[in-house]
C-alpha cells in the first residue's frame, strides 16, 4: 500500500503515478476521506479532555460534599458524544482502507511511460543461430520423442495444462536441481514452502483484490492455491520487524504455480507456452531501502546466470509504466528466443516493489539507531519451467530429431547427451 503521508502531502504526485498505470481510483476522494477521519480524531481527543476534567470536577464535589448529578449528567452526555464518534472513525477508516488498497504502486522515475508495445530492450546475449534444417516446435517434437503429451494432460485436467514423461520429466527434474544449486552456490537460503495459502497473504503481496479473478480458491477452507513461491516466501516476513544485521534476506523456493488466466483466448496457447500449472523456481530479497535498485540489478544478473550456464540467446527488457503489475514500481522482462516457434519468450518477470508489499504485510525491520522502517521487497522467476523446457527442445534441436542435453544439465541427467 501507498503511505498516506504521501497521498496526503503529494497529491499530484500520486495522480500522475496511477495515471501512469492507467488506473483511475479517485484520489480527492481518499483525501477526503482523511481529512475527515483527521477531524473526528481531533474532537475527539478534546472531548476526551473534557471528560476527564468533569470527572475530576465530580470528585472534588463529592469529597466537599456538593451535589454532582449535573455535572455528572454531563459527563455520560460527553460518553455518549464519544461513543458516536468512535464508531463514526471506525466507519470512516475502513472506507479509507477499502479505497487505499487498490491503488497501485507508483511506477519509479527510470521506468519508461506506456504500454506493452513500449518497453526498452537494455541488452541481448547470445547469437540467434539459424540451422539447416526445419526446427519443429516443442510440441512437435515433444510428441515424437514421447516426452511430452498434451492430449494425455487435456484428458485428465482440460485445456491449459501439460503432461511430461520420461526423460522430459528428467529434463524438468535436472533443471530443478541445477537451478537450486546455482541460486544456493550464490547465497541464496532454499526454502520448500506451503502451495495454499490465506488471503491475508495474498492480500500481503498484493495479488489480492485487485487480481482475484485470476486465482485459484478452495471455498471451504477459504486458502489460494500460489500463483507464486512469491506469496509463501515474503510472507514469511508479515507481521515481523527484521534485525538490520539480518539484512539483505535472501531466499528461493521451487514451486509449481496455478494462474487460473492463461493468457488470452487464442494467442500463443498451443503447447507449454500458456498454461495453468508450470514449475518455476522463484527468487525473493528483502533489502534496505537504500540499496534496493542496486539489488535489483543484482537480482537480474541471477536469473541471467540460469540462461546463461544453458547458452540460450535471451533479451532483458525495462517494462513500460503501463505493464507492470499491481504491486511493481519498476519491474524487467527477461525474454529467451525459442528457435521452433520463432519467438522471444517472457521467463522472468523481476520487480522491485519497494516499500509497498512492506506495509501491507507489516513487515518492518530496525535500523542501527533503533528506528523501525520499512524494507524494500523484490522478487523474480529464476526461472519459470513452462517456457525454458520449450526453448530447450527447439534451440538444443538436432536434424535428426534428437535434442543434445545443455552440459549444465548432464551430471543431473546421468550423463546423457541427447534425448532421442
Amino acid at each position: 500500500m501507498l503511505d498516506i503521508r504521501l497521498i496526503r502531502e503529494n497529491p499530484e504526485q500520486v495522480k500522475a503515478g496511477i495515471a501512469k498505470k492507467n488506473d483511475n481510483t479517485d484520489i480527492d476522494q481518499i483525501l477526503n476521506l482523511d481529512n475527515q477521519r483527521r477531524e473526528i480524531i481531533r474532537e475527539v481527543e478534546k472531548l476526551k479532555a473534557d471528560r476527564n476534567q468533569a470527572t475530576g470536577e465530580i470528585a472534588k464535589k463529592k469529597k466537599a460534599g456538593e451535589a454532582a448529578d449535573d455535572a455528572i449528567l454531563a459527563m455520560r452526555q460527553l460518553g455518549d458524544k464519544i461513543k458516536a464518534l468512535d464508531e463514526n472513525q471506525r466507519e470512516t477508516e475502513q472506507q479509507l482502507h477499502d479505497l487505499m488498497v487498490w491503488i497501485p504502486n507508483i511506477p519509479h522515475e527510470s521506468v519508461p511511460v506506456g504500454g506493452e508495445d513500449d518497453a526498452v530492450v537494455v541488452r541481448e546475449w547470445g547469437e540467434i543461430k539459424e540451422p539447416d534444417f526445419e526446427i519443429l516446435p516443442h510440441w512437435e517434437i515433444g510428441e515424437k520423442l514421447g516426452i511430452l503429451d498434451l492430449p494425455a494432460a487435456a484428458k485428465i485436467s482440460g485445456s491449459g495444462f501439460y503432461l511430461l514423461k520420461g526423460q522430459g520429466a528428467r529434463l524438468q527434474r535436472a533443471l530443478v536441481g541445477y537451478m537450486l544449486d546455482t541460486h544456493t552456490a550464490d547465497g541464496f537460503t532454499e526454502i520448500a514452502v506451503p502451495y495454499l495459502v490465506s488471503g491475508n497473504s495474498m492480500f500481503g503481496t498484493g495479488q489480492l483484490p485487485k487480481m482475484a479473478e485470476d486465482m485459484y480458491r478452495t471455498e471451504n477452507d477459504d486458502l489460494y492455491l500460489i500463483p507464486t513461491a512469491e506469496v509463501p516466501l515474503t510472507n514469511i516476513f508479515k507481521q515481523e520487524i527484521i534485525r538490520y544485521e539480518d539484512l539483505p534476506v535472501q531466499m528461493v523456493g521451487h514451486t509449481p504455480c496455478f494462474r487460473r488466466e492463461a493468457g488470452a483466448a487464442g494467442k500463443d496457447t498451443r503447447g507449454m507456452i500458456r498454461v495453468h500449472q508450470f514449475d518455476k523456481v522463484e527468487l525473493v530479497k528483502i533489502v534496505r531501502p537504500e540499496k534496493s535498485y542496486e539489488e535489483l540489478e543484482l537480482l537480474v544478473a541471477q536469473a541471467e546466470k540460469i540462461l546463461q550456464g544453458l547458452k540460450i540467446p535471451y533479451r532483458v527488457a525495462t517494462l513500460a509504466s503501463g505493464d507492470l503489475s499491481f504491486a511493481a514500481a519498476k519491474c524487467y522482462d527477461i525474454e529467451l528466443w525459442a528457435a521452433g516457434v520463432k519467438m522471444y519468450l517472457e521467463i522472468s518477470s523481476i520487480s522491485n516493489f519497494e516499500d509497498f508489499q512492506a506495509r501491507r504485510m507489516g513487515c518492518r525491520f530496525r535500523d542501527e539507531e533503533k528506528k523501525i522502517q520499512f524494507p524494500h521487497t523484490l522478487n523474480g522467476s529464476g526461472v519459470a519451467l513452462a517456457r525454458l523446457i520449450p526453448a530447450i527442445l527447439e534451440n538444443y534441436q538436432n536434424a535428426d530429431g534428437t535434442i543434445t542435453i545443455p552440459e549444465v544439465l548432464r551430471p543431473y541427467m546421468g550423463g546423457a547427451e541427447k534425448i532421442g
